[in-house]
């Protein structure tokens, strides 16, 4: 008999069933998210279960990690992409557990990406890196602001961030002394999320300078080391686009609108896909439009039939799609291809 389980997973909590292929009821209970606990429920049904579902929140990777170590199959159900049953009038996490599992049974099931557990530190830190540049940004502009304000003075963000072994030379320009000590406050919150930053970089391409693809990605025009770190981190492994339009539309690169006899109806979840990965190829288009003549002319050439940011995400695409082109076939950029 086969079995299939679903896992409504929570903060401190995990409702758990395991469904025949009748989705009668073999197991259903409530329990604390320990680990050898869960892996015990499982333990007397293993031989017989098919697969497990779990749910996709923030806090899944102890899990998926632990019953995959078990030699279970895991499905990590992809709640954004997964339509909920309206067929009861009253829904709660055991009625979504056994949905989860009935969905898997069907074969209807939408699934996220488990991510390489062997690479998702790496990745972390390259998240919490791009945490602190918001920080440092915030830093400096609030104490751009603030002597502005109060003296009428601009000093440049380069000055303020290489001040760190002698502050006066941003303190001078301040009278107030309440205010001088504020920025002598900021300047240091400023200073050691810098050296964090640095600490961050240095660790990632440590482990990451040395691979064939970060090397390779590094000669798409507008891609330099940090973004090339992001792109290779967030896109994992490669094969698991079928094609190059599911990777452009992962990476936010394409327009999402619902159209009908020709005319524009809505639009769909713009917000599907990765965010780091939509921010990543933005960020080497408006690199590329200013360093690169080819692909200025092309871009100037767009803003004469469209908008400006619709120019720009065109660009993007393109250079997505040449990622995908790189790390899944090897091939080497040719600028001629994409902007001539």
């Amino acid at each position: 008999m086969k079995l299939y389980a679903g896992i409504d997973l929570h903060s401190n909590n995990s409702y758990v069933v395991i469904l025949d292929e009748t989705d009668r009821v073999i197991y259903q209970k409530r329990l604390s998210n320990d680990a050898n606990l869960i892996l015990k429920v499982f333990e007397p049904y293993q031989e017989q279960i098919v697969g497990i579902v779990v749910e996709s929140t923030y806090n899944w990777y102890w899990l998926v990690d632990q019953l995959m170590l078990k030699s279970y199959k895991v499905h990590l159900a992809n709640v954004a992409g997964i339509q909920t049953y309206n067929g009861l009038k009253n829904t709660n996490d055991k009625t979504d557990a056994m949905w989860l599992a009935k969905l898997l049974r069907l074969g209807l099931l939408a699934e996220g990406h488990i991510y390489c557990k062997e690479k998702r530190g790496l990745r972390e830190l390259l998240r919490r890196r791009l945490i602190l540049v918001r920080q440092q940004t915030m830093s400096v502009l609030g104490i751009q602001a603030m002597v502005t304000r109060y003296e009428n003075v601009k000093i440049s963000a380069v000055k303020i961030k290489g001040c760190k072994k002698n502050p006066e030379e941003i303190l001078k320009y301040i009278n107030d002394n309440n205010v001088k000590i504020a920025a002598k406050s900021q300047l240091k919150v400023l200073h050691c999320v810098v050296e964090q930053i640095e600490l961050l970089e240095t660790n990632i391409l440590k482990q990451i300078k040395d691979m064939t693809d970060f090397v390779a990605l590094q000669k798409i025009p507008g891609i330099g080391i940090i973004l090339a770190m992001t792109i290779l981190l967030e896109t994992g492994d490669i094969k698991r686009f079928d094609q190059v339009g599911n990777y452009s539309s992962y990476c936010r690169c394409v327009e999402s609108k619902r159209v009908s006899n020709g005319k524009k109806k809505g639009e769909s979840n713009r917000k599907n896909g990765n965010v780091y990965l939509g921010w990543a190829f933005v960020e080497a288009a408006n690199y590329a439009i200013r360093y690169y003549e080819p692909i200025k002319k092309y871009y100037q050439r767009k803003l004469t039939k469209t908008k400006r940011v619709v120019a720009i995400k065109t660009i993007a695409n393109k250079l997505s799609k040449v990622t995908y082109f790189i790390l899944r076939d090897g091939v080497e950029f040719t600028m001629e291809k994409l902007f001539f």
